[in-house]
């Protein structure tokens, strides 16, 4: 599965004009200069690791004429600037070889043990990612990548490997020339030669409009092609944004998306000559909000699964809290969210309180069991707030599935030990032929993955607000709180349960 998004994303959009290459059909393209240019790579590798260590700290000159009291040579310094980025370039031609080598490797051992082709390579897009510490996203966007500049764009990835152009420039060629058969892109690889100098001085996008021209000229009909495919792509995404604020992205055809941010700069004006005082740019936010959830203020009946410590809600303690879709928000931002609605609309809202029990120190929730083939809704909770995002390791996507790591048909448990949140490609990655997972031993709770080549990856619990990072039991709060904290932080918790939210922020 993410090997072929990622041959959609990067890779050539017509795969019936060209298959995947076999394995010898890789080594035929590695050639002896190649593996001679790898070799010297490696050598440089060293030698920049020998400069780069000279740099630091207590490190001996490179120069005999240098005294501990000087500097070094601003003219060194930037020519060893350039040598890194050329190296890096290097490193990623050679990555791209290796991640196709690999992906061939991988599809002739799945061929030998009887895989349908249409099967084969499903998991090598993860494995890239987790070698790389990249998202499972990521790696097949990389994997696709490879194979583009090494079957079909070798001008491209000589300026890859002589460092003429690096691998996000290199990716944006990739990526402009998708939709072209393999002899075409190959045609328009050639027209550019970004390896005999066309790209020197060049940014971003200049490149991207030689490609784009390029490609046109080659295939008109599949650039057309491709932009009116293109509506089919439309979405809305959020990220988080610095100060509890978030980014709210919308892919809309031109033509919908002028039309929408005219209707909101028409509406900001209105208000703004009626003597609005605020700002047009915060006219336009509030009002995308209001006429997409139908209220004032912006904020209906959803549940906010916002998690914070009994110190941070009831005592004031800066401990931050956790907002499950965004992250780390501060505490005081939290209280006021709980006590009188949104910050900035000040709307009141009905409150629900659920209390979560962790164990001293390693901050790990209390375990529940279920006997029912899948969770129910309280461990899903749980799992949620103990997880936060995807537990495979480097990526953060949101919690789709609730998995059994050792699955049910193999006597795994309905169990929050046995449980972990994953996003939906991690969970179908995980079920491939000789991917296994299982817990492991720590203060929080360990989740071990194995990928069919042998490597192991280990992803632990985030911590929850107010537990150590290292799951340890802090020095300062290892005795138990009396019997008369305790009676007081009931009688708050009751409080919050059955007062209004208002007469809770006066009390």
């Amino acid at each position: 599965m993410d090997g072929i998004q990622g041959d959609r994303l990067l890779g050539a959009a017509k795969p019936s004009r060209h298959a995947v290459p076999s394995a010898a059909a890789v080594c035929d393209l590695i050639t002896d200069a190649q593996v001679a240019a790898a070799q010297s790579t490696g050598a440089r590798v060293q030698d920049l690791f020998d400069a780069v260590n000279s740099l630091r700290p207590g490190a001996p000159r490179a120069t005999a004429s240098a005294t501990s009291a000087e500097l070094p040579d601003p003219a060194e310094l930037i020519d060893l600037l350039r040598g890194l980025e050329d190296l890096k370039s290097a490193v990623a031609g050679l990555q791209a070889r290796i991640a196709v080598a690999f992906d061939a490797a991988q599809r002739s051992s799945e061929a030998d043990l009887g895989v349908p082709a249409d099967e084969q390579g499903r998991g090598v897009g993860a494995q890239i990612a987790l070698a790389r510490r990249e998202s499972p996203a990521r790696g097949s966007r990389l994997c696709g990548l490879a194979k583009a500049l090494v079957t079909e764009m070798p001008h491209t990835l000589t300026a890859l490997d002589t460092g003429r152009l690096n691998e996000w420039r290199a990716t944006l060629l990739v990526k402009e020339t998708a939709c072209l058969s393999a002899e075409d892109r190959c045609a328009v690889d050639e027209e550019l030669a970004a390896d005999t100098g066309v790209f020197d001085g060049a940014g971003d996008k200049a490149i991207i409009a030689a490609a784009r021209t390029a490609a046109y000229r080659r295939d008109p009909r599949s650039v057309t092609q491709r932009a009116s495919h293109a509506a089919t792509e439309r979405h809305v995404s959020l990220r988080p944004a610095p100060d509890t604020m978030t980014y709210l992205t919308a892919l809309l055809p031109v033509a919908q998306g002028v039309a929408v941010h005219a209707a909101l700069s028409r509406h900001a004006d209105t208000l703004r000559s009626g003597g609005e005082p605020r700002s047009r740019a915060q006219i336009m936010a509030d009002t995308l909000v209001e006429r997409t959830t139908g209220t004032p203020a912006g904020i209906s009946g959803g549940e906010v699964q916002l998690v914070m410590t009994d110190r941070t809600l009831l005592q004031g303690d800066s401990e931050p809290a956790r907002l499950p879709g965004y992250g780390i928000v501060p505490a005081a931002w939290a209280r006021t969210m709980l006590t009188a609605g949104e910050p900035e609309s000040g709307q009141e809202l009905k409150l629900w309180l659920r209390r979560l029990y962790t164990a001293p120190g390693t901050g790990e929730l209390v375990a529940a069991d279920s006997r029912a083939r899948l969770f129910p809704a309280g461990l899903r909770r749980f799992i949620q707030a103990r997880d936060d995002t995807c537990r495979t390791p480097y990526c953060d996507a949101p919690i789709r599935h609730f998995d059994h790591i050792v699955p049910w048909h193999s006597g795994g448990t309905t169990s929050l030990t046995n449980g972990a949140g994953l996003c939906e490609a991690c969970n179908h990655t995980k079920e491939l032929t000789g991917w296994t997972a299982q817990t492991g031993p720590g203060g929080r709770h360990v989740l071990e993955i194995r990928t069919p080549t042998g490597h192991h990856y280990r992803s632990t619990a985030p911590p929850l607000p107010g537990s150590n990072p290292r799951g340890t039991d802090p020095p300062d709060t290892a005795a138990p709180h009396s019997r008369r904290h305790r009676r007081k932080l009931r009688h708050h918790a009751k409080a919050l349960k059955y007062a209004q939210p208002a007469k809770l922020q006066a009390a």
